[in-house]
This record gives structure tokens, C-alpha cells and sequence, in this order.
């Protein structure tokens, strides 16, 4: 009863006419300002700046062809190593001879290149399938290096040809020497199992580490050339003094293409 006493007496009084308006105090309009301007900054960036991202992946620094697993085709006794760790070799060369019953039987080199590691030793015993050497495909000694890395299969159509790709290579400091420099040359069109991975490379090891979130696909990395002491483009002026091997890992920091970030929002 009380309420509707209240509303009645509210219904019955003028209208406060006279009573002067009271407006935003000059600290709120300042506010308001500033509120408008950042919003008005911020589409226009939207609609016409772009952010760069990158996209870090695992691989390795090879060359074209890869390499291979080099298997002994007989079990015995390995009694003669007869190359060393980085000689260049002919398809069909032997690399060590192994006794069996049947008397000693060479293990030849299925194709030609640079013999990079050596897995049997002299007085070893060796089974049949046994690997026994791991075998660069390289026709050159000055054949250029390449880098391969593995994406993860859901990434890859993120991945333009062309772009920049700054490469952490595993055995050179970067806080000393930088990161060296390639450009994507060519995009997987298929995933690549485990196997497929250690057929190329021909390291079991690494296939089962670029295989650990899944199958891959393979990005292939042309490496800039330069004057400097290893032959190629480093983020630092000289690069390391030295060298670097097939063989070695490495971290890439592939450059996406720039995007619009009104580009995230729409469809």
C-alpha cells in the first residue's frame, strides 16, 4: 500500500521542468575521446597492417639425393675395412669384406658417393641385413648442401615456396655466428612414413624423431651462397669458420606470408 501511495503522489507532482540537465563531466568526455580514437586505430590497422608469423620445424642438412643404409648380404666375420668415414666411393666399390663358409665375400656400395658412416668394424660379426655403412648419394665433392624439414602434416599448406627460412644449425652457437640462411624451394605434396624418412636419410634415428607427432611432410631448403669460410649466407657477417656437414640437424624458423588481422575474424 505504501509502494502505490508513492506512485500516485509521483503521477500527480509536475514534471521537474525547471530542474537543469545534467551532462558528462569533462573527464568522462575525454575518456569517450580517447575510447573512439584507439577504436578508430585499431580498424584501420586491422583492415590494412599485417603481422608476420613464423612456423619452427625440425630437419636436417643433406643433400639432394640423401642417403642411403648400406646392408651386408652375408652373415661371417668382418676381416678387411677397406674405406674410411668421408671417402668418396663408385657404385659397386667394395667397402669391407666379411668371411663366411663359402670363404670371404666383399660388401659393395649399391651406388656411388660419399661414405659417411661406418657401423662395422674389423673382427665384428655381421648377420645377413645387417646395416654396416651409411652411404651419401653425392656425384660431386662440392655439391651443394639443401636442408629438408618435417612439418607437421596439418601446417604444410601454410608453407609458401619462396619464403625465407632462418636455419639453427645444431653444431654452430647462434649467439656467435647467427643462423643461416635458405629460401623453401619446393612443399611435400604427401606425408612421409618413418620408413620413407629412413630410406632418404638413411638414419633410423632421426626418422623415428621427425616421426614423433605423426608423418611429415618434407620441405625442401636451398641454402644462400656467400663468399664466407663455410661457403654460405649466415644472419652474422662471417659465419662460423668452418665447414658445416651433411648430416647435421637443424631448427627452422620458416617466414609465413603476412596476413591482414582482419583476416582471423572473417570467414
Amino acid at each position: 500500500m505504501q509502494f502505490r501511495q508513492k506512485a500516485l503522489s509521483k503521477l500527480q507532482s509536475p514534471e521537474e521542468l525547471d530542474v537543469p540537465v545534467r551532462f558528462a563531466r569533462p573527464q568522462g568526455r575525454l575518456v569517450l575521446a580517447v575510447t573512439i580514437v584507439v577504436m578508430a586505430a585499431a580498424s584501420y590497422w586491422g583492415f590494412t597492417g599485417t603481422v608476420s608469423s613464423k612456423l619452427s620445424t625440425p630437419g636436417v642438412l643433406t643433400h639432394a639425393e640423401g642417403s642411403y643404409l648400406l646392408q651386408s648380404p652375408v652373415a661371417g666375420q668382418v676381416t678387411d675395412v677397406l674405406v674410411e668415414e668421408g671417402r668418396h666411393v663408385a657404385a659397386g666399390a667394395p667397402l669391407l669384406t666379411v668371411r663366411t663358409e663359402q670363404g670371404d665375400r666383399p660388401v659393395r656400395a649399391v651406388a656411388g658417393g660419399r661414405v659417411t658412416t661406418l657401423f662395422a668394424r674389423m673382427g665384428a660379426v655381421v648377420r645377413t641385413g645387417a646395416d654396416v655403412a651409411t652411404v651419401e648419394r653425392v656425384t660431386r665433392p662440392d655439391a651443394p648442401l639443401m636442408a629438408v624439414l618435417y612439418v607437421p602434416g596439418g601446417s604444410a599448406s601454410t608453407v609458401p615456396v619462396g619464403a625465407a627460412v632462418d636455419l639453427t644449425v645444431q653444431s654452430v652457437p647462434r649467439n656467435r655466428f647467427g643462423v643461416l640462411r635458405g629460401r623453401v624451394k619446393a612443399v611435400g605434396r604427401a606425408h612421409q612414413t618413418e620408413a620413407q624418412i629412413a630410406g632418404f636419410l638413411g638414419d633410423s634415428g632421426l626418422a623415428a624423431q621427425f616421426s614423433r607427432q605423426g608423418n611429415p611432410v618434407a620441405v625442401l631448403v636451398t641454402l644462400e651462397r656467400s663468399t664466407t669460410k663455410s661457403g654460405y649466407a649466415w644472419s652474422s657477417a662471417d659465419g662460423p669458420p668452418h665447414a658445416v656437414d651433411s648430416g647435421t640437424p637443424v631448427t627452422g624458423a620458416v617466414h609465413l606470408s603476412a596476413q591482414r588481422p582482419v583476416d582471423w575474424l572473417l570467414p
